[in-house]
């Protein structure tokens, strides 16, 4: 791991979402970590850890605002999610940023009044349309009110950065007239293959790994008819070891911290990105980052950005693949390694803190 970056410019990395806790295991966590330790800024969240547990140290700082009470006369959803991002906001002032890098949270306009109260650059930084990705999971009971909340403040953001070419586009047919392209990076860890081989008793196998959460567009329930037609192989799923299919060559290794996630990815032959056709069209996925940081050959789904984050370090597979053309594939890379290729949320940070054109 990069050595420590001590706290210092006056910025701030800040975070209204509830669902991204500073220290939890989800790659939004890891993201939030890496952009933080990579500018030197403390993290200003909701809350350091949820019920998931945690994922990683942080190199810098983090102060927690803490959930807001639900209150009886709510007239409208969201409201909570309002008033708890609005408790980071007097956190934030009091650091007296000069630089207020935001994570984009639905309902939050926190990073909007720090950057008010204090003249700070605002960086707003997209992942996903946040709205529409409530409103496809069926958990919004006004998605017209969330899509006009969201409009109002990505369009008053003086300085975006999108993670994907389909975040940029559709923020610019919003009318977002500063939007920049700013794919994720990982942290800089050099995995030791061998000892971990050893260590988890791996041998001559070849061996496939699986990063990522049980969502079911992550297509991690491929893996066990993937592995029918690969008698030869072995998978390893890290990640919520309670959504990991049952199949006898199918190992669960759980919840890891990053430096153990690039000794299992070095370990591995080819990593893979089984997303399902029902995966959304506009994240960057980390994974795909993380296999190709460690030189191991990706098998991927073209989904998101993977086939330009995949390059000539794997292959990529379109939507209508079967279950017999992926392994192909995967078994195409049996013997074979790649140059490692690490893009370092110090470059990511650099790249994003580059004047607005």
């Amino acid at each position: 791991m990069p050595a420590p970056v001590s706290v210092g410019g006056r910025r701030v990395v800040l975070c209204g979402d509830p669902g991204v806790p500073a220290l939890g295991p989800s790659g939004a966590s890891a993201h939030l970590r890496g952009i933080a330790r990579a500018l030197g800024a403390p993290i200003v969240c909701v809350e350091p850890v949820d019920r998931r547990g945690s994922g990683g140290a942080s190199a810098v700082p983090i102060y927690a605002g803490g959930r807001a009470g639900w209150p009886t006369w709510a007239p409208r959803q969201g409201l909570r999610e309002v008033r708890t991002a609005r408790r980071c906001v007097d956190l934030a002032v009091r650091l007296r940023p000069d630089l207020v890098w935001e994570r984009h949270a639905l309902y939050s306009d926190a990073g909007w009044k720090v950057h008010a109260a204090t003249g700070a650059r605002w960086v707003l930084e997209v992942n996903a349309p946040l709205a529409e990705e409530r409103a496809r999971a069926g958990v919004l009971a006004d998605p017209d009110h969330a899509r006009g909340w969201e409009r109002d403040l990505l369009l008053a953001a003086p300085d975006v950065v999108a993670v994907s070419t389909w975040l940029v586009d559709w923020l610019r047919d919003l009318g977002c007239t500063s939007v920049r392209h700013l794919p994720n990076g990982v942290e800089g860890h050099r995995g030791d293959r061998d000892q971990t081989r050893d260590r988890l008793g791996l041998g001559e196998a070849y061996v496939l790994v699986y990063v990522g959460s049980g969502r079911a567009w992550q297509g991690l329930d491929r893996l066990p008819a993937l592995l029918d037609r690969l008698p030869h192989a072995v998978g390893l799923a890290v990640g919520d070891p309670t959504g990991v299919p049952a199949h006898p060559r199918l190992r669960a290794l759980g919840q890891l911290d990053e430096p153990a996630v690039a000794d299992v990815i070095a370990a591995a032959d080819v990593g893979l990105a089984p997303y399902t056709a029902a995966a959304p069209p506009w994240f960057c996925p980390l994974k795909v980052l993380a296999y190709r940081a460690q030189g191991t050959p990706v098998v991927s789904a073209d989904v998101g950005d993977a086939r330009a984050l995949v390059g000539d370090a794997g292959t990529v597979l379109g939507g209508t693949a079967t279950d017999a053309a992926w392994a192909e594939a995967i078994d195409a890379w049996r013997g074979r390694r790649t140059s490692p290729e690490v893009r370092t949320w110090d470059q990511v940070a650099a790249e994003g803190l580059r004047p607005a054109s």
